[in-house]
């Protein structure tokens, strides 16, 4: 099967007119972005970690108001860790480093806690019946990508594997289609993914600098000035290993004497006060800037227009005299 022909299948499969999909990036998945990737042809999605059934039930419901109740759409949150083993002297430390880039950090800010994971699948799958166990697609993500690494296990989010190396070998053992992701925001990345074997491509990062996305404007204006070098995969914001922009918390959360950050809730929870100042004063070094290794091709054109870009461009590439390339 060519490489159009896998991307086509997946569209007729998922009901979309563009084997695109949007990342489902927590805390910058905002309806109108969800929306607007929809319009586009695309998958919409929502990163849902942090927000409460109830709020998820929101989100969704304002969703299928914008863009139908049949709207393919995708909602992620983590499979929960054991609980995290408390150092209070190395946490103490953190906190303390922490007032550089921010205000005093309260004792009790390591006490963070998870929603209830049970709560959200609940939310997330409403009142739909479960089909047979099984996966419909595999996502491939490259250490390229923007945010936090898509792992079951935390341990094994250190294996930094390049999405082009990784992605043939995953399409070569399984079955099902694979959708790439890592690093792809423009259409010569997806057509490189196409033709890996990819059935569908992922876009997180660089879906932020679209006005949809609604991120502030520091952030914005870092990801389109950012070159591949200029982010870090650190587990300084929530204690699991996430890929962010080098701003000024980051590299000294890089230097040896910095304190190790705390697991994961715990570490989220210290740097909380932190990022909430950042973000209300609009100070890129304290902020959670999340960035993917092509954050610079980031686009400020809509995720509509966009995801119709990224496939007709791979489409024309791939296969110029397709009847496929002329959509």
């Amino acid at each position: 099967m060519s490489s159009l022909a896998k991307a086509k299948a997946f569209c007729d499969q998922f009901a979309l007119r563009c084997p695109v999909l949007m990342a489902p990036m927590a805390g910058a998945s905002p309806v109108a972005l969800a929306a607007a990737v929809t319009d586009g042809g695309g998958m919409a999605a929502c990163g849902v970690l942090g927000m409460s059934p109830s709020v998820i039930a929101e989100w969704s419901s304002s969703f299928r108001a914008q863009s139908g109740p049949t709207a393919p759409l995708q909602l992620n949150t983590w499979i929960p860790d054991p609980p995290a083993l408390r150092d209070p002297q190395k946490e103490r430390k953190m906190r303390d480093f922490l007032q550089r880039f921010g205000p005093e950090v309260p004792e009790a800010a390591g006490d963070a806690k998870v929603v209830d994971f049970e709560a959200q699948v609940a939310a997330m799958i409403e009142a739909i019946e479960a089909e047979a166990a099984g996966a419909d697609a595999i996502v491939a993500q490259g250490m390229e990508a923007g945010g936090h690494r898509g792992a079951f296990r935390p341990e094994t989010a250190n294996d930094l594997i390049g999405l082009f190396a990784l992605l043939p070998q995953i399409v070569d053992a399984v079955k099902v289609p694979v959708i790439a992701t890592g690093g792809i925001a423009d259409a010569r990345q997806a057509a490189a993914a196409f033709v890996l074997g990819a059935s569908a491509v992922q876009i997180g990062t660089g879906l932020l600098r679209c006005p949809e996305a609604g991120i502030s404007r520091v952030w914005a204006d870092a990801l389109g000035q950012s070159r591949p070098e200029d982010t870090a995969a650190t587990r300084a914001f929530s204690g699991r290993l996430g890929r962010s922009m080098k701003t000024a918390y980051v590299l000294a959360c890089q230097q040896e004497e910095a304190p190790e950050p705390a697991p994961y809730p715990v570490q989220r929870g210290l740097t909380t006060p932190m990022r909430t100042q950042a973000a209300k004063t609009e100070k890129l070094d304290g902020m959670m800037a999340w960035a993917g290794q092509s954050a610079g091709l980031a686009s400020e054109k809509s995720a509509r227009q966009l995801v119709a870009d990224v496939w007709i461009g791979a489409m024309q590439m791939l296969d110029p005299t397709s009847p496929l390339s002329k959509h």
